[in-house]
């Protein structure tokens, strides 16, 4: 695919890179929200994938907005306040609901800054895995802004509403340690380790069937929100369609026949 995403798949695995390093992979127009959407209902709609990993082109993962295309917009007399409502509704909202409830498992391969809805973006992910050279803020505050894409619901849902609180009202950047420690990511490794470990965690995850994969998944999401009871509905459904699968059968069968192979 070209544009802003260049997608490629190889064994059951989509890389997902943003191609735009000469603006750091900055999120700027349109054009690039629909780039991502595209490449998000690309993925869920091919039975194949069954993993997938995002990053950036160049030394940034995504610098964020785009600060002069806000300026431009605050400068145009003819829009008013509800004007921009609709620009973030119809513009940047276009990612998180695209990347955030596509099924296929995502790891955030994040090579470099992840700033303000860079950050946000790298959220919307499964799994973080970080270089050392990468660099995280919730920079919105430093602006006069707060995150318009979602990163108050998505941040605090991985470190915790009082780390998150700290990052979002301070503005201030942090490193891949305090990342770690706080859980923002789940991995440090050296820069040129960073791809081939994600693909690696991409390939062990893509070696279990896809239909499970997917369902736990959703899962996954719905339980953030979702009562324990409305979580254990839905457990049995997808485990009833889970049973009724061949690679269930297949599988269920193989592990059988090592129990007893193994008396």
């Amino acid at each position: 695919m070209n544009g802003f995403v260049r997608v490629e798949i190889a064994d059951h695995v989509a890389t997902l890179t943003l191609n735009a390093p000469e603006s750091r992979n900055a999120l700027a127009n349109d054009e690039q929200y629909a780039s991502i959407e595209a490449a998000c209902h690309r993925l869920e709609a091919d039975m194949s994938v069954r993993a997938a990993v995002l990053t950036g082109a160049g030394k940034a993962f995504c610098a964020g907005g785009d600060i002069k295309a806000m300026v431009a917009r605050g400068a145009d007399p003819a829009l008013e306040p509800v004007d921009d409502r609709y620009h973030y509704k119809h513009g940047i909202h276009r990612i998180p609901k695209a990347l955030f409830h596509m099924e296929v498992p995502v790891i955030a391969a994040i090579n470099g800054p992840a700033i303000g809805a860079g950050l946000d973006l790298a959220c919307m992910c499964d799994i973080r895995i970080a270089s050392q050279s990468a660099r995280f803020a919730e920079s919105f505050v430093k602006l006069g802004i707060i995150p318009g894409d979602g990163g108050a619901f998505l941040l605090q849902k991985i470190v915790g509403i009082s780390k998150a609180a700290e990052l979002t009202f301070t503005g201030r950047t942090i490193d891949t340690a305090e990342a770690l420690a706080c859980g923002l990511v789940s991995e440090v490794v050296p820069d040129d380790e960073l791809l081939p470990r994600a693909h690696a965690l991409a390939v062990e995850i893509a070696q279990n069937p896809p239909q499970a994969l997917r369902m736990a998944k959703r899962l996954l999401r719905e339980a953030q929100t979702a009562s324990l009871e409305s979580v254990l509905e839905l457990s049995a459904a997808f485990q009833a369609l889970a049973h009724g699968t061949q690679d269930h059968k297949d599988r269920i069968t193989a592990a059988v026949n090592r129990l007893g192979g193994s008396k």
